[in-house]
């Protein structure tokens, strides 16, 4: 941990600091950047980063070469990741005791450990971080950092620029000039809904109030996502500076990061910085000398994903349930503790510093005409290479799937992409060259949402990916109203009667009507949205929800209750495979002769379909009806009430 002891009064002092870290560092010194994101750790990063360590000071280089504790690099897929700078040498999937090979062959023999190199389809390796096609076709602008900087060194951040904007807004700029700077940018929250932050700011300021609150949003609930955490844990001064900004233009002088409970590196990163940022004077009364005096506090939420609302968010700060309050007054008129209050999520607030640093136009430049910047996404599911990926404005899904993700595992067939969270929409295949942004997805019948990305292959079922987006909706919703409440209670119920085989001749419009009336009187955005999965794959997908209800039948092959399994006499080669790995010990059968299963034992966990060598697939899914003309007894999972 490096601790900057020395109280920064004036700007002049802040630059005077800055030249200083820089000067001490040789730029082409060798840095070996590790990252110690979530995804990493889990992997042991951290005994990669000290065992890398211990053979620097075995071989005399612990004065020569530094050891970077980082934050998430993005290449979650291949993790844990070691960059080697200046030359940017990528290890991927590195293990603790690879260290003493990496030192030997690259720091001191200056060679390359082939085995840890990125290699792709073709089998060629590549050394290069950014020739590996994952960050190729990247643009990496917010995240891109993360592998430059040790979130518990300040110095790391002030040798990249850090806090020059903040001095820059404070000295050299009005309140007004910062949030029109803001507005030219076109810089629109990356939380979710799009809204201007330019114009969010403006009608905060706008209110006349003895104080005005400005707010991070780190309540990242999404499942699949992860990138404001991505930022949090690995730069958190990035967002720090962004809400000082903030409050600034705003004219508070209290700022609150609402960061979810689950995150304990992020509270951590955060409040280490927090506590430099005042030991230097950076945080308090008069920072730098211009007579602004700001601080922050950290509040841990738990974990309620209708609390990433705004007026909800704000209520868990006051100490009350995290309940969405009616918009007829705007939270940026009456916000927390009923002051004007203005709520920007993580990565929104880490663009302000590089907006004011560079210019309106410099970002203005990037993305499409009415969705400026980059986007950064949690690109998982059943693409190839999942992890943070972040791409300018306009980027088209085919890109990101198979430019940046390299295409579909096993060699499967791309069928949907789900943007938006829990309250996106699926894309089809038929759409992937649609440009990313804000207004493309929304008339495509998705979300930007907060940038979760879940690439979907043929073996989905998207009556069942409905259903699994609104069970979590129907849990997480807070029951304030009625429409909320038990719309999607209703959506629940008849969506698991399709998926068990039960469902009925309207149900499809009973589903339409129901998802209507939510979105048209819900309270919050948590219910508004709700009925866009179920809506987006009626949209697209309309002939599954028929074969479910009129044929009863999967499409996909998942949905249990229409599904049986069978083993082809004619292809079985008596291999046994099957039958070690029943875990109810429901197959039967001789070595080398054709196996049987029991249909009234099995419990469809699919191990036997997926142990069959691939090359014979004696054992295949039939439908519901198939299964009933062979004899097995006909089985419905309970639908609800």
């Amino acid at each position: 941990m490096s601790e900057v002891a020395i109280r920064i009064n004036t700007p002049e002092e802040l630059e005077s600091l800055r030249d200083k870290v820089i000067s001490a560092r040789d730029p082409d010194a060798t840095v070996v950047s590790v990252c110690t994101g979530p995804g990493c750790l889990a992997y042991k990063s951290h005994l990669v980063a000290e065992n890398i360590e211990a053979e620097l000071e075995k071989h005399g280089l612990a004065d020569k070469v530094r050891v970077s504790r980082t934050g998430c690099h993005g290449f979650c897929e291949r993790g844990p990741s070691v960059v080697i700078l200046p030359r940017q040498t990528c290890y991927l999937r590195v293990k603790p005791e690879d260290a003493e090979e990496i030192v030997k062959t690259t720091l001191v023999e200056g060679g390359v450990v082939e085995r840890l190199l990125y290699e792709g389809s073709d089998g060629v390796k590549i050394e290069l971080e950014q020739e590996i096609p994952f960050y190729k076709h990247q643009d990496k602008v917010v995240f891109g950092v993360n592998k430059y900087i040790d979130p518990m060194q300040m110095d790391d951040y002030l040798a990249g620029g850090g806090y020059r904007a903040l001095a820059k807004a404070l000295t050299k700029m009005t309140p007004k000039e910062v949030t029109e700077e803001v507005t030219k940018s076109g810089l629109r929250g990356r939380g979710g809904a799009g809204f201007p932050t330019g114009r969010k700011w403006d009608a905060t300021s706008r209110v006349e109030a003895d104080q005005r609150y400005v707010i991070v949003n780190a309540d990242e609930g999404d499942p699949g996502a992860y990138m404001d955490r991505g930022i949090l844990e690995g730069n958190p001064h990035s967002v720090i500076e962004g809400l000082m900004i903030a409050g600034y233009a705003v004219g508070s002088t209290e700022g609150y990061i609402y960061v979810r409970q689950e995150y304990p590196l992020a509270i951590d990163h955060v409040l280490y910085a927090i506590d430099v940022l005042r030991g230097m004077g950076l945080l308090g009364e008069n920072i730098l000398g211009s007579g602004f005096d700001f601080d922050i506090k950290v509040h841990k939420g738990a974990g309620a994903f209708v609390s990433g609302e705004s007026s909800a968010l704000m209520s868990a700060i006051e100490g009350r349930v995290g309940e969405p309050r009616p918009k007829y007054i705007r939270t940026s008129v009456s916000g927390l503790r009923g002051k004007p209050s203005s709520l920007n999520n993580v990565e929104t607030m880490a663009n302000v510093p590089l907006i004011i640093d560079r210019g309106a136009d410099w970002y203005a430049a990037m993305g499409t005409e009415g969705s400026k910047g980059t986007k950064i996404f949690s690109l998982v599911g059943k693409v190839l290479n999942t992890g943070l990926v972040e791409v300018p404005m306009g980027t088209t899904l085919k890109q990101i799937v198979f430019d940046i993700g390299g295409g579909m595992r096993g060699g499967k067939k791309f069928k949907g992409v789900q943007t938006g969270g829990p309250s996106g929409g699926v894309i089809p295949e038929a759409q992937l060259d649609l440009p990313v942004d804000f207004d493309q997805l929304a008339s495509a019948g998705s979300m930007m949402g907060s940038g979760g990305m879940i690439i979907m292959d043929e073996d989905t079922c998207m009556v069942d990916v409905a259903r699994y987006f609104l069970d979590f909706l129907a849990d997480e919703s807070c029951g304030k109203c009625v429409p909320c409440r038990e719309g999607i209670r209703q959506l629940v119920v008849v969506l698991k009667r399709i998926t068990a085989g039960e469902g009925r001749e309207g149900d499809i419009a009973l589903v339409e009507d129901i998802a209507e009336m939510m979105k048209d009187s819900a309270l919050c955005g948590l219910g508004q949205s709700a009925p866009n999965p179920v809506l987006s794959t009626l949209k697209y997908f309309r002939d599954e929800y028929i074969a479910h209800i009129e044929e009863e039948r999967c499409p996909a092959g998942v949905c249990k209750p229409l599904i049986a399994y069978w083993i082809d006499p004619d292809k079985c080669i008596g291999c046994q495979k099957c039958a070690k790995e029943c875990p109810v010990d429901a197959i039967s059968g001789e070595k080398k002769e054709p196996h049987t299963i029991d249909m009234e034992k099995c419990t469809k966990c699919d191990t036997c379909f997926r142990v069959c060598p691939t090359k014979v697939q004696a054992v295949t899914k039939i439908t519901r009806a198939e299964a009933e003309k062979l004899g097995a007894p006909r089985q419905v999972e309970e639908a609800g009430a």
